[in-house]
């Protein structure tokens, strides 16, 4: 499966009549001013190196004036190790909009606003993601199979949490009714995390032997394609903010994103390597994004972010 982001096809426009460095791609994001609608989506919190991962993104995002979103703060919920998801991340990057980051299953129990608060407070965030991963979750031997109350759970935190709350996939989709009935009940960020990008079904079947080996290929082309949760999701939920993630990998992916109806377009694995090496290399490879989502704008004929969303697109193009 691949996220549809390929059939967006933009018509080429050879007399732009633009200067190149002056094309405007800032926004507002979650209360700050950002360069560009380049988000490091999550894509850490567990083990080893961790820590030096989520600070070279800060360091690179602040340089840059990006926002990122952490991977799970689980671990460091539970058993108190911050592996960079601290208070040293909000010094590193003190200016961008930062987004925590919670499983749904993490909210079961009567300590659910407690640990988000927890987790806001603990990395400065602006916003929090409660990330979905039902199949995820149901290929894992020891995944949380019980969901039932969950929607209810993330309402309360819509309404009770300091800071907006943000729901994602992994990687598999949301769907247009299911965001409708999150915005209705206040969640204003939704974050597709279509299919095309990592199956996390085939990762956790590639951990295990045996029968629950084969769960990874079973559901190899599950999901609903990037592309086409974008244009459901906005189509769905006008006012929300949406962001457009799973399985972008360029600058041009992003500037896709956005002509479908996203909002802001993240990328995660994409990125990982580079986040992994050091700061510098992932400030280089988030700069050449940012230069990436600008030449697309410049060789389509648009001025900024709002002409962007409204570019001719080749016939076969969405």
């Amino acid at each position: 499966m691949t996220t549809g982001l390929e059939h967006v096809r933009f018509a080429h426009c050879a007399l732009p009549d633009l200067d190149l460095d002056g094309i405007d791609l800032s926004m507002e994001f979650l209360g700050r001013q950002i360069a560009a609608p380049v988000l490091v989506s999550s894509m850490t919190g567990g083990p080893e190196k961790t820590a030096e991962i989520n600070h070279n993104i800060a360091a690179a995002c602040q340089a840059l004036s990006l926002p990122f979103g952490v991977g799970s703060q689980r671990v460091a919920l539970d058993h108190g190790s911050f592996a960079g998801l601290g208070p040293e991340l909000r010094r590193i990057a003190p200016d961008v909009p930062i987004l925590g980051n919670l499983g749904a299953a993490q909210l079961r129990g009567d300590a659910a606003l407690d640990k988000a608060h927890r987790a806001v407070e603990m990395i400065g965030a602006d916003a929090l993601y409660i990330h979905l991963n039902p199949l995820q979750e149901a290929v894992q031997p020891e995944g949380d199979r019980d969901w039932s109350g969950l929607f209810d759970r993330i309402a309360m935190l819509a309404a009770k949490l300091e800071v907006p709350v943000a729901v994602k996939e992994v990687g598999f989709g949301l769907s247009a009714d299911l965001c409708r009935r999150l915005f209705d009940v206040g969640v204003t960020i939704l974050d597709v995390a279509g299919a095309g990008g990592t199956n996390w079904a085939r990762v956790e079947a590639a951990r295990v032997s045996g029968d629950r080996a084969s769960l990874g290929a079973t559901f190899a082309d599950w999901g609903i394609p990037t592309a086409d949760a974008i244009l459901a999701v906005r189509e769905a939920c006008p006012e929300a903010v949406v962001i457009g993630s799973g399985g972008l990998k360029s600058g041009l992916d992003i500037a896709r994103a956005l002509r479908l109806g996203a909002d802001v377009g993240g990328i995660a694995a994409g990125l990982l390597k580079d986040a992994m090496d050091s700061q510098a290399d992932l400030q280089a490879r988030l700069a050449t994004v940012v230069e990436e989502v600008r030449i697309t704008c410049f060789c389509t004929g648009s001025g900024d972010l709002a002409a962007l969303k409204s570019a001719e697109l080749m016939p076969d193009g969405h």
